[in-house]
């Protein structure tokens, strides 16, 4: 079947909860709130990292802390707000038979907090004295793991490691075991944390990093990203199965595209063609027209080369007069780079803008690069979206259509169409 061939058809696939923990706070509507407010924690950071306000002990148990890496603190967090959004009560059953609840978890470098911390044991204190836990703390696998075993589901879990579309692809991948009937339900998500001053220095002496510690997308003088640290759950299940067991849905995945660039490991196809291929493949498996869209949050990484190719990827693939009109924000102004996990906290970014009727503004973004060509940026306050013509044809006038994209080092390009009921 060729790109352009109409797709499969299939049942839809809906959101029937969500959760985050991000640089501005826990919780998928304190994001929602404080981004639209347009807050950032990636302004002026010093070492040009920042740490989300998060105390893990506040939320899990002890044992459990001590136990595991940052990056599974914030992704269980993360997941017990999806999970109850979703009609977990506490201490209660799942809504769905364990051995049908599948774990996707995205994560890019994994728990690099704990690697570091041994690795410096190892180099004072001798090799006795490293963790036996060390490397189930740090393996990337470890947040699926830990959810599977803290929510006794025991369907398929996996991590998706693809640097920074793994959070978007964990998405795609909890898409396509619900269409394969592997499983009723799937968390799926991202998470990170690698804010350490090792990483920090790798990312500035390969430019991707901001000197000044301010993220500026799509801005004339954006001069690279703020590593931030988060987590993004969502989950999925298949609109009958939703509906029969009377959930709320709080949205649909429409559609899913991935591509890779097969260029280099670091730099991006320099035509964009591939990154722009992700976004058809995406609208195309959602049966949407690019002037269906109502909002795109864009990867926007605030580097240089980045933000060009994308706006030109992006304009490739929905054509000159879409993109000239569409409302387009960057959240890594306001949250920095979450990696891993960067692909599914702006899933529930772009959700929540759809769900709400709002789209935040890219903090950090004062004055617009004309190089990038004629695009309708969101900037110095949040902007009301209003649904397309097109948009209203198959769920009533109030729904919204989005697009996300993510891409990734080693070529990784993933996009989402999502959809929501606007409200106010």
């Amino acid at each position: 079947m060729s790109d352009a061939a109409r797709p499969r058809a299939r049942e839809a696939v809906v959101v029937t909860g969500f959760g985050a923990v991000t640089p501005l706070g826990v919780g998928a509507d304190v994001l929602h709130e404080r981004a639209v407010a347009g807050a950032s924690a990636a302004a002026g950071s010093r070492p040009a990292v920042r740490h989300a306000v998060f105390a893990p002990a506040d939320h899990l148990p002890r044992a459990l802390v001590r136990r595991t890496d940052r990056f599974t603190h914030l992704a269980l967090v993360a997941a017990g707000e999806a999970l109850a959004r979703a009609g977990l009560r506490p201490g209660g059953a799942p809504p769905w038979r364990p051995e049908r609840v599948a774990c996707v978890i995205g994560c890019g470098l994994g728990g690099t907090a704990s690697f570091e911390a041994q690795r410096e044991v190892y180099g004072t204190e001798g090799a006795e004295f490293v963790s036996p836990l060390m490397v189930p703390q740090m393996m990337a696998n470890a947040a699926a793991a830990h959810l599977s075993m803290r929510y006794g589901f025991r369907g398929e879990s996996l991590c998706v490691a693809s640097a920074c579309s793994s959070g978007a692809q964990a998405v795609g991948a909890g898409m396509r075991l619900l269409a394969a009937g592997a499983a009723d339900a799937v968390v799926a998500g991202g998470a990170e944390s690698a804010v350490s001053d090792l990483v920090a220095a790798a990312f500035a002496n390969a430019g991707a990093l901001s000197p000044g510690g301010t993220a500026r997308p799509f801005d004339r003088d954006r001069d690279g990203f703020v590593i931030g640290e988060g987590a993004g759950i969502l989950v999925l299940e298949t609109a009958s199965g939703a509906a029969g067991r009377g959930a709320e849905v709080l949205g649909t995945v429409r559609g899913y595209g991935a591509t890779s660039d097969a260029h280099h490991v670091t730099a991006p196809d320099p035509t964009g063609g591939p990154a722009a291929r992700a976004v058809a493949l995406a609208l195309r498996e959602a049966a949407t027209e690019p002037g269906e869209l109502a909002y795109a949050n864009a990867h926007g990484t605030g580097t240089a080369l980045n933000d060009r190719l994308e706006c030109e990827a992006l304009r490739h693939a929905l054509g000159a007069g879409v993109l000239a009109g569409l409302p387009l924000s960057s959240s890594k102004g306001a949250l920095g780079h979450l990696f891993g996990a960067a692909g599914a906290v702006e899933a529930i970014v772009t959700l929540q803008a759809l769900r709400h009727g709002t789209a935040p503004p890219t903090a950090g973004l004062r004055r617009p690069d004309p190089a990038l060509g004629g695009l309708d940026l969101v900037r110095g306050a949040a902007r009301k979206l209003t649904a397309r013509a097109e948009g209203a044809s198959d769920g009533g006038a109030g729904v919204l259509v989005g697009l996300s994209t993510s891409f990734g080092f080693g070529g990784h390009n993933a996009a989402l169409v999502l959809a929501a009921e606007g409200r106010s």
